[in-house]
């Protein structure tokens, strides 16, 4: 994945403040003295530390979690402590994990604090949610009105940005990334405060072996570039692409009784690339989104087509196989995913796709034909059973068509080979580029199977694991 440098996000020694974006605010969020004025004329308090003395007012604590462990900052220091790296865990708090070469002083911290709530993420969870709603009602109806679809996804995404604070080669995308999609939710500027209030506080409970005043200002520069880039690429993304698309349902193809491939028409031009995914959600379930793969490279009629898997309690995918029908309207968020195809190389590309993964497998095929490319383009199509490989007769008729293309289809039931163990029975793909698509599980020892027969990892592509696996239902 490509990562553009970016000037946009503080180091964290200065710039943005406590938990403040530096982009210029719009005329009504222009501060006026401590507090600011919202949108619809209510005061909004200004950012505090958790914790930390403040000259203004106090607060009533009246209808509110109180803030923890208010008042228990550790005296300053008489000399200058030992770093991070050489000070040893709290009484009874974890082993700090050995730190990378060169890992900043702020991510040694942050790596400390992730390390000691790893086996109470639940409870960390459910306190960050309860502290973000009694303190900001107002964004409550943000969120899906059951609050198990959501569960911890955005305290994983926030930690999952902290856990990269040092690879911006990582973060810095993944960072736009969320910042682009958030917008769909409607998330504005504004919100970021709020949000890093209610994680530092859940930090500060939880955190009680390795949290001090040295690690909660990491969390606070670390948070502070986290909000800012995304805040950024929000921002950006406002002046050349909408929040979201209206896309009527043109038509429901229902391959089996649990796989439906779901065409649709968006309401305005929406622009992608092949192999990248998208996020739907559906009328029947209002703020709950899922993450779908284009099964299409881009086509000039503008259509769009899913293919939908419907699994056990799945909200989202059991409406799209089971009670979408033509003329039903569905909402698109913006495009994502770097599984796309480098056309300035000749390189083979090798394709794994298990399940309904198949179908951004499917439209990388389309993209090489419509570039005219005679490069090699191997697909493996994995499936339990012969009644899975439901779209094998296009891949089939693809085959015919390209003479570059070959089709392997890898039955579990028939052939007793899981699909990246048959990868290894071919080749040798040394001078190949992998794509990868399917359940987290067949992606992980997908990855496993290919780095043990020579592939680089640089040249192995799929989209987030972590995100799979929320996508499921």
């Amino acid at each position: 994945m490509d990562a553009p440098t970016t000037t946009s996000a503080d180091s964290g020694s200065g710039g943005g403040g406590w938990f403040t974006p530096r982009t210029t605010p719009a005329p009504h969020l222009t501060p006026a003295g401590p507090d600011r004025e919202s949108g619809d004329g209510r005061r909004v308090s200004a950012i505090r530390p958790v914790g930390r003395p403040t000259t203004a007012p106090p607060e009533s604590d009246e209808g509110r979690i109180p803030q923890p462990r208010k008042g228990r900052e550790p005296e300053a220091p008489q000399k200058p402590s030992a770093p991070p790296q050489a000070r040893p865990a709290a009484a009874g708090g974890p082993e700090p994990r050995p730190a990378p070469a060169n890992a900043s002083p702020d991510a040694i911290l942050v790596r400390r604090t992730m390390d000691e709530i790893g086996t109470i993420a639940d409870k960390v969870t459910s306190y960050f949610y309860a502290l973000l709603f009694v303190r900001h009602p107002e964004l409550r109806p943000l969120f899906p009105a059951a609050m198990d679809t959501q569960r911890d996804r955005l305290l994983k995404a926030l930690l999952t940005a902290a856990e990269h604070v040092d690879n911006k080669l990582v973060l810095v995308p993944y960072l736009k990334n969320l910042g682009r999609g958030h917008r769909k939710y409607g998330t504005q500027p504004e919100h970021y405060p709020a949000v890093g209030e209610a994680l530092i506080a859940a930090l500060t409970r939880y955190a009680t072996a390795t949290w001090d005043a040295e690690t909660e200002a990491a969390w606070v520069r670390t948070y502070t570039t986290i909000s800012q880039v995304m805040i950024d690429a929000a921002a950006e993304d406002e002046m050349k692409a909408p929040a979201w698309w209206l896309a009527e349902v043109v038509a429901h193809d229902l391959r089996t009784p649990d796989v439906a491939v779901v065409t649709v028409r968006p309401d305005q031009p929406y622009p992608f690339l092949a192999g990248q995914y998208t996020t739907l959600e559906t009328p029947w379930w209002p703020r709950v989104w899922r993450h779908y793969s284009f099964a299409a490279a881009p086509r000039s009629d503008g259509l769009l087509s899913f293919h939908v898997k419907a699994v056990p309690a799945g909200w989202v995918s059991n409406a799209l196989v089971h009670r979408a029908r033509p003329g039903d309207v569905l909402r698109l968020g913006p495009p994502a995913g770097s599984m796309t195809v480098d056309h300035s190389t000749d390189s083979g590309l090798l394709c794994l796709g298990g399940g309904t993964g198949i179908a951004p497998i499917k439209a990388l095929v389309e993209d090489v034909a419509e570039h005219g490319q005679r490069r090699p383009v191997e697909v493996f199509y994995g499936a339990r059973t012969d009644h899975d490989l439901y779209d094998i007769d296009t891949m089939l008729r693809l085959q015919q068509s390209h003479p570059w293309l070959s089709v392997r289809p890898i039955v579990d039931q028939q052939a007793h080979l899981q699909l990246p163990d048959a990868v290894r029975e071919y080749g040798p793909w040394n001078e190949y580029d992998a794509y990868l698509s399917g359940p987290p599980g067949m992606i992980r020892n997908g990855v496993d199977a290919l780095r043990d027969i020579g592939i680089p990892v640089s040249r192995i592509r799929h989209d987030s694991v972590e995100e799979l696996v929320t996508a499921a239902d």
